[in-house]
């Protein structure tokens, strides 16, 4: 290599890396951007800032004490100041290598002076009194008027707008950040590109319907069977080339003898609770019969509280109604007065029955069991099966069917609660639930209007966003936002479309008379995908929030059950509920520890049914399928192209990972040490040249 090349290399390395310096969030304090839970009150920053609510307090009164005069010059001393909450703060503020009071005003060209911010500032603010002024400080040392008064103008600080744009203004057509008086956004003219695919890799050949990590935060989860089995698992580190170690012959709970299995029916789904390590508190939601096992019986979701005659149903693939149940039960670990962390199995004996509930019919019963960020277990339960839901249990608030519940777990129900409430098991009813105190309503419903709710998820960083897929019947599958009292349309809407059900002996309920419709945020018609069945079945997941596959950073995926697509849905802007949908491609990596098949012409492994994805610790994401668990990887094991892939481990604009405070800091010094080992490089390099 020639000398002018060595040094051409190295000094586009150094450009590189001062680039990278200057375009990553980062506070005045080379502190990361803190995640917010809920939006600023005086600054405008609801998602990632460098100001918390006290903060953010304290410049509301930093504002109110200037007493700015004039309401269109205060706007702009607001969006001033509060440029100290910018994620991009550090570098708004560094005027010359030192810290500032005032950001970097946005500065155009001389024949763009009317249109740019700096002179916007000047212009509205040139005749504005001001106590304590934010432009005074950077007056020290720069030759302007000395000024006793605290209360001043503009004009008794700088002669000119030329002179108070050469303090405050930076050229807004350089490769610096400037303050144009709102939130600094880097290339947000539109969505996120898709990401170019999906990369997996097979880590088990086991055939699991749920998993759920281990709450003491280790590298373990919990896999069930629809059998009836449960086995804890541990799971191999990212790029360890390891598989999932679990013994099939030992398994952490074994319910098989008292779990009903058949096509829609077994073990449905399980749950740890959030306090597991210090209590061993564990729960299983299956179904049972109840004319095999005594056990089973309870009440039959067909009643006449819901204008439904059980004597009156004809069997159904030749079950009798309510013959099956759906069940949540609670089982603790053994030696769980000890360490339940360590504890490697639970006792198959119930420690409590939270829930039996009668099916009328012998398919769409959901069955997922999830704790919430608030500490209270959800419910998703099916409409109970029937072409169209015949009696209208979606919709009858009455009826426990095609509803998310909400119930509290740790507190047991007194007598009182039972006769006033009517519980269905052994739980209490959270207070502010929306229903409670409504006798035309059951207290237990949190959402209603589901038909099959098949994999529900609250993303790890924004918990607003519970999201759930729902199964359709003839032409779409969709992905819902659940809220608090959502209605989300089934029977009467599937999807955007309306419904005409065949039969109705339950009764009708008409488009006009669902309050607060709610329709899909993402989905897929029937016509998109190519099942061998014929039909479609869609599988929720998880936003993804692992910095494995930077590209695919804050995406929600889901599937189709019958091995057919992964989808992937992007929302711009954030929190604007609006999503575009792209079908990924999917790989499987090269060096996967285990052979993943392919199908037939193409390099996408053949994974068979997709009944689940499952999230751990790291927030890597896992899909559960009939061929066996895979799990999301390093996209260029698949040879992927993802830009930001080669820094993972640097914070990303937009979509992106969020790591720690220490982690940011860390990482600011790394970037820092690699621009003067490179600068050190190249001086030793000429003068041994």
């Amino acid at each position: 290599m020639g000398f002018a090349a060595v040094v051409g290399f190295c000094f586009l390395s150094l450009l590189f890396f001062a680039h990278h310096l200057l375009s990553h969030p980062l506070c005045i304090d080379s502190s990361y951007p803190i995640t917010l839970k809920s939006p600023l009150k005086f600054c405008p920053y609801n998602v990632s800032s460098c100001c918390n609510a006290t903060q953010d307090v304290h410049l509301q009164k930093q504002f109110q004490s200037m007493n700015v005069s004039n309401s269109a010059c205060a706007s702009i001393i607001k969006s001033i100041l509060c440029a100290q909450c910018d994620e991009f703060s550090s570098e708004l503020f560094r005027f010359d290598g030192k810290n500032s009071a005032v950001p970097n005003l946005c500065n155009s060209t001389a024949s763009q002076a009317d249109t740019n911010f700096c002179s916007k500032v000047w212009n509205t603010c040139l005749n504005v009194t001001v106590l304590n002024s934010p432009f005074a400080p950077l007056l020290q040392g720069q030759g302007g008027p000395q000024i006793n008064s605290k209360l001043t103008k503009i004009t008794d600080l700088w002669r000119s707008n030329s002179d108070f744009c050469n303090a405050f203004g930076k050229s807004s057509n350089n490769d610096s950040m400037c303050f144009d008086g709102e939130p600094v956004t880097l290339n947000a003219t539109g969505p996120p590109s898709a990401p170019s695919g999906l990369c997996l890799e097979k880590i088990g050949n086991g055939s699991y319907l749920d998993m759920v990590p281990h709450p003491d935060g280790s590298n373990r989860a919990f896999f069930s069977s629809q059998e009836g089995k449960i086995w804890l698992a541990t799971l191999p580190k990212q790029g360890s080339n390891g598989v999932i170690e679990l013994d099939e012959s030992s398994p952490f709970l074994d319910l098989s003898d008292i779990v009903h299995l058949d096509a829609q029916f077994g073990l449905m789904s399980i749950a740890a609770h959030p306090k597991f390590s210090e209590n061993g508190r564990f729960f299983a939601s299956f179904n049972c019969d109840k004319t095999s096992w005594s056990a089973c019986g309870g009440r039959c979701a067909c009643n006449s509280d819901v204008n439904c005659d059980p004597s009156k149903l004809p069997p159904d693939n030749g079950a009798q109604p309510c013959q099956y149940q759906t069940v949540i039960s609670e089982f603790t670990v053994n030696g769980s007065n000890s360490r339940p962390t360590m504890a490697t199995s639970a006792d198959p004996t119930e420690v409590r029955r939270i829930l039996t509930i009668g099916l009328p019919f012998t398919s769409h019963h959901g069955g997922q069991i999830l704790f919430g960020p608030d500490g209270f277990l959800y419910f998703m339960l099916g409409d109970g099966g029937g072409d169209g839901d015949p009696y209208n249990f979606s919709q009858n608030k009455k009826s426990l069917l095609g509803k998310i519940m909400r119930l509290d777990v740790d507190k047991v129900p007194t007598a009182a609660d039972r006769s006033t409430l009517d519980l269905w098991g052994n739980y209490s009813i959270p207070k502010d639930n929306p229903y409670i105190g409504d006798i035309h309503s059951q207290p237990e419903i949190w959402a209603l209007g589901l038909r099959n709710p098949w994999r529900c998820s609250f993303d790890a960083e924004r918990p607003s966003y519970f999201m759930c897929a729902d199964v359709g019947q003839d032409k779409y599958e969709e992905v819902d936002i659940i809220t608090k009292g959502g209605n989300y349309g089934w029977r009467v809407y599937e999807g955007t479309y309306l419904h005409t059900p065949s039969t109705s002996p339950g009764g009708n309920t008409s488009k006009n008379s669902i309050i607060n419709l709610i329709y899909p945020v993402m989905g897929y018609n029937h016509s998109a995908v190519n099942s061998k069945e014929g039909s479609a079945s869609i599988t929720g997941g998880f936003f993804y929030r692992s910095s494995t596959d930077p590209c695919m950073y804050g995406r929600y995926l889901y599937a189709d059950l019958y091995g057919g697509p992964i989808w992937q849905g992007t929302e711009f802007p954030e929190n604007s509920g609006n999503f575009s949908t792209d079908i990924l491609s999917i790989g499987c990596a090269t060096d996967s520890p285990m052979h993943c098949s392919s199908v037939s012409g193409s390099s996408a492994p053949s994974m068979g049914y997709i009944f689940s994805f499952g999230e751990d610790v790291n927030k890597d994401i896992y899909v559960l399928t009939s061929n066996g668990v895979y799990r999301i990887v390093r996209p260029s094991r698949c040879k992927y192209t993802c830009s930001k892939e080669n820094m993972t481990d640097v914070p990303t604009i937009g979509i992106g990972p969020t790591p720690s405070q220490a982690d940011a800091t860390q990482l600011s010094k790394d970037i820092y040490r690699r621009f003067v080992f490179l600068l050190s490089f190249l001086v030793f390099f000429v003068i041994n040249w």
